[in-house]
C-alpha cells in the first residue's frame, strides 16, 4: 500500500534535489534498468500476462512505465505502474495516471490487484506513493517551473517533478 500522506510528503521533499531534474546525483541507469526489467518480468508472472513496457523514456523524471492489461486484472481497467528515477518511487494508477480520482480508485481498484503489485514493488525495494498526492501543484526547491514552462492553467505538479516528461 502507498505510504500515508505525511511520510510521503516528507519523502518527496527530501528527494527534491534543486540541481537535478531528470535524475538524482549518483544515479545508476544500468542498475535502475535491471531492477525495472525485473519488475516487469515479475508482474508478467504475477498477473499471468505480457505487460506493455515503455523503456524508451528520455528527458524525463521517470524511468519507465509498465501497463498490466485489463484482461489480467480483477479491476475494471488496466493498471499503470510508473517508476521514477528518484528514490525508488513507484506510482500505481488504475487506468492511465490521473484518469480516476481517489474515491473512484478506492471503489474500482480491487485489493487483490493492489496486493499483487505492492508485493512485487516491495520485493524489489520500490516505495509506492499515492498518485493522488502527486497531482498537487509543485512547490518544491528545484527550478522546475522555469525549466519546464507550462500554461498558467496547468502548472507543474509533484507528478511532473518525479513521474513525467520534462
Amino acid at each position: 500500500m502507498p505510504l500515508d500522506d505525511q511520510p510521503s510528503w516528507a519523502l518527496l521533499r527530501e528527494l527534491d534535489d534543486p540541481d537535478h531534474l531528470e535524475f538524482p546525483r549518483g544515479y545508476n541507469h544500468t542498475a535502475s534498468r535491471a531492477r525495472f526489467n525485473q519488475l516487469a518480468h515479475r508482474l508478467n508472472l504475477r498477473f499471468d500476462c505480457i505487460c506493455t513496457v515503455d523503456r524508451g523514456v528520455q528527458d524525463a523524471s521517470h524511468h519507465g512505465t509498465i501497463v498490466i492489461p485489463d484482461a489480467a486484472t480483477v479491476s475494471v481497467e488496466h493498471i499503470t505502474v510508473t517508476v521514477s528515477n528518484f528514490g525508488s518511487l513507484a506510482a500505481v494508477s488504475l487506468g492511465n495516471p490521473g484518469s480516476y480520482d481517489e474515491e473512484e480508485e478506492r471503489e474500482f481498484f480491487q485489493s487483490a490487484d493492489r496486493y499483487r503489485i505492492d508485493a512485487e514493488l516491495k520485493a524489489l525495494g520500490y516505495v509506492a506513493i499515492s498518485p493522488h498526492l502527486l497531482w498537487t501543484r509543485y512547490d518544491g526547491v528545484s527550478q522546475l517551473a522555469s525549466s519546464c514552462p507550462r500554461p498558467p492553467e496547468h502548472p507543474p505538479t509533484w507528478w511532473t517533478r518525479f513521474f513525467d516528461y520534462l
